[in-house]
């Protein structure tokens, strides 16, 4: 009793310790698991959201650009004509709508101004002679300078939104033309004292002109290969708005000096809008900062999540303001490194704001270089894009998976230990029942078995019971005999017995080997069929670019290679999406899959377009594969054509979803636009196609009937209605966050049941 007990007791021990560790193994792995696929998914994320972010900046900053470029142009190709430059000036100058209506001279004030037209135009002290007229060189300047009012008014009314365009002329003759009118010089009296009287360069922006003569000089000297020089953040005089001034150059027609400039001044509030919407969890923020590190576009809340000191910079003429990073009260945004090349930098910082030491994530992206007036000279600059959130924010959701996966695996252990215990007592009780039953049976046989050790062969033994020892002991008995039996022959028989053991074991390993082979060799193959599976599906890069629309896919096979089919291919403009179903899973299926892939490609690299033919082409070339195969496979396989707002259904698969863009839902059935392909040759008579609209913002969602047809553990099925119904609900997002919300409504229905069928699912939006 004692011995079986303990061997008892041990393997219950052994298996329940093995199962215990197996238990704390797993959750240990799933931890790691979802905790290293969420920080993956988040850095992605937050890569792709800066990137996107300094996109949009970039190009409005382009845009900018681009509109004081157009104006530069336009009074640049009049400087390179003289004449026709004087014409030009001449001829708006006399007319009533677009010329300076009576430039008059103030005597307070000491300049001369227009009264109200399509541009303010102000003429300085130092620009005229001592009875209030313009000299000569100004009045020339004046008229040359006249397209400004053909061509800006028209500028500031497009495109970005403007504060205001302005002319200044060159050194000797600084003339300025604002547009739209303000009472400019009056303006200028009143918050600069002092202008009239220095040169308009000098005073404002001293060492921009400097600057670009030198550019002139030696073209290397130039710090960003591009003309436009912008101006650090400053406050409007006119309107007290924060701004940026974008200049640009106009150059004498020899190229030798500088004949004054075209420029734009630009609220930051686009740009200030740009960052401060931008939305990561709940509290994260993003902001804009000079290489310096001078914050110049924030939300307020995110301004104190910084711990940023704002102060007013005073220069000549303008009043900018200065939030650096490196002043912050939190040491480390002041110890902030900001990246110095195009890469995104994603970093941990900690910071305390009074409640203890909190985590944050940040991101850093560079933006493009820029010609930059530090008030002093020209330099090149690159702002800085930065986001801040909180780490527990992000990673709330691991924080949960991680509890619940420590809570389930305490309760297993609980239970096991638990049943450990009851086994112990039952087989403990068992044991004993039975010992004594046991026992007499052996007491007979171990007498027998001294008797036989000492060479009596006729001993037997007589156990009347029908359980295992009386079993024993029929067969003792038995074996008796033959012990008798071969004694006199026991060479003979060990010889005879030897050569049978040897052989089977021959044949036993040779086919042990032969089993293993087979086995690597079938995985072998499973694997390089799902690999080739894998690499022929479309890739996210290919669908991002395509322009028209949004496309998101998902695939999961139910076992290693399923037999589900998509493609998205592209030629010539042109975007056809192809979904279907081999019948069954497994090997045979996916390499089917795998043919049709193939044959689309091809027809679709050749530039058959028409539907029909299409179909009809692939299901001759499906059948001839399928019928050399000896194969009893088929498919259904439908093609969707995208061109010009418009959709072309072909073929026969699942009922297509249109989601139209007021949210009204429409189920499209493919029974009669074509034929299971693989099971005649020529199914030509039967394909047809079926063209739709497809507008901005409508979604398109085509799957295989293993979403549809998805049970749970109660045998219910997930059906097309909770497919349309998630598919509406979310119809305003893009497409691959409707099909991660189809995806995860059937992956909750199914929940712990298993998975029968290929799960494809593809989703179009109409951008």
């Amino acid at each position: 009793m004692l011995v079986v007990g303990a061997a008892v007791l041990f393997d219950i021990m052994l298996a329940g310790g093995v199962a215990i560790w197996n238990v704390q193994r797993l959750s240990r792995d799933a931890t790691e698991t979802v905790s290293q696929g969420l920080t993956e998914a988040t850095r992605e994320y937050l890569n792709t959201y800066i990137d996107t972010t300094a996109l949009r900046t970039n190009l409005l900053l382009d845009q900018t650009y681009s509109e004081v470029e157009a104006l530069g142009s336009s009074m640049q190709a009049l400087i390179d004509h003289p004449e026709t430059e004087t014409r030009v000036g001449e001829a708006i100058e006399s007319d009533p709508d677009l010329g300076d209506r009576d430039i008059t001279f103030d005597a307070q004030g000491g300049w001369a101004q227009n009264l109200e037209g399509p541009s303010v135009v102000s003429v300085w002290g130092y620009l005229l002679d001592d009875e209030g007229n313009m000299l000569p060189a100004a009045e020339e300047q004046v008229v040359n300078s006249s397209s400004f009012n053909l061509v800006a008014p028209a500028l500031m009314s497009s495109g970005s939104n403007k504060l205001q365009m302005y002319y200044v002329g060159p050194k000797d003759t600084p003339i300025m033309r604002t547009t739209p009118y303000t009472t400019q010089a009056q303006t200028f009296d009143k918050l600069y004292p002092g202008h009239n009287e220095d040169n308009f360069w000098d005073f404002f922006f001293p060492g921009v002109y400097e600057g670009w003569q030198s550019w002139l000089a030696d073209p290397s000297t130039r710090p960003v290969d591009r003309n436009i020089v912008a101006t650090e953040p400053y406050v409007d005089a006119i309107t007290g708005a924060l701004i940026v001034s974008f200049f640009q150059p106009l150059w004498t027609q020899d190229r030798t000096d500088v004949a004054g400039m075209t420029a734009v001044d630009v609220t930051l509030d686009q740009f200030s809008n740009l960052v401060e919407n931008v939305q990561i969890a709940d509290t994260g923020f993003g902001f804009l900062t000079s290489s310096a590190g001078n914050v110049i576009a924030i939300s307020e809340a995110g301004a104190a999540t910084l711990g940023l000191i704002s102060v007013d910079a005073a220069g000549q003429g303008v009043t900018g303001m200065n939030r650096f990073l490196n002043q912050s009260r939190f040491p480390a945004i002041s110890n902030l490194l900001l990246p110095t090349d195009n890469n995104t930098v994603i970093d941990t910082i900690s910071i305390d704001q009074g409640d203890g030491p909190e985590d944050f994530i940040v991101v850093l992206k560079r933006l493009d270089p820029a010609n930059l007036w530090n008030g002093s000279s020209i330099v090149a600059e690159s702002l800085t894009l930065g986001f801040l959130v909180s780490r527990q924010e992000m990673y709330q959701t691991l924080d949960e998976v991680q509890r619940e996966i420590t809570a389930a695996t305490s309760n297993i252990v609980q239970w096991q230990v638990a049943a450990l215990l009851i086994s112990l007592v039952i087989v403990f009780i068992a044991v004993y029942a039975i010992s004594g039953r046991i026992t007499a049976g052996l007491s007979q046989l171990a007498g027998a078995a001294n008797a036989l050790q000492n060479k009596d062969y006729s001993v037997r033994v007589s156990i009347p019971s029908k359980d295992e020892v009386g079993a024993v002991g029929q067969a003792f008995n038995r074996m008796a005999e033959e012990i008798s039996h071969y004694t006199e022959n026991l060479e003979n028989l060990v010889e005879e017995r030897t050569a049978k053991l040897e052989s089977a074991n021959k044949e036993i390993v040779a086919l042990n080997k032969r089993l293993q082979t087979e086995n690597l060799r079938l995985g072998a193959e499973l694997d390089v069929a799902k690999r080739i599976q894998e690499m022929v599906l479309p890739k996210s890069t290919e669908l991002e670019n395509i322009p028209q629309i949004e496309i998101a896919a998902y695939m999961e096979p139910a076992d290693e290679v399923g037999g589900d089919y998509y493609d998205v291919l592209q030629n010539d403009g042109r975007v056809k999406i192809g979904i279907g179903d081999v019948t069954g899973h497994g090997l045979e299926s996916g390499v089917l899959m795998l043919m049709v892939q193939s044959i689309a490609r091809a027809l679709q690299e050749k530039g058959d377009y028409d539907p029909a033919n299409f179909l009809s082409v692939v299901n001759r070339t499906m059948y001839k594969n399928i019928a050399r195969t000896d194969s009893d496979k088929h498919l259904t396989l439908a093609f969707v054509d995208y061109a010009d707002d418009k959709i072309t259904i072909s073929g026969q698969h699942e009922e297509v979803l249109v989601i139209r863009a007021n949210g009204d839902i429409e189920r499209i059935d493919t029974l009669d636009l074509g034929f299971p392909v693989g099971l005649e040759l020529d199914i030509s008579p039967f394909v047809a196609s079926l063209d739709i609209p497809f507008d901005p913002s409508d979604v398109l969602v085509l799957h295989t009937d293993g979403i549809t047809e998805a049970d749970n553990a109660a045998g219910e099925q997930f059906g097309f209605d909770r497919m349309a119904a998630c598919a509406q609900s979310n119809r305003g997002k893009n497409a691959k966050e409707i099909a991660e919300a189809i995806i995860q409504e059937v992956k909750d229905h199914i929940g712990s049941h298993k998975m029968y069928d290929d799960i494809t699912l593809v989703v179009l939006k109409h951008r």
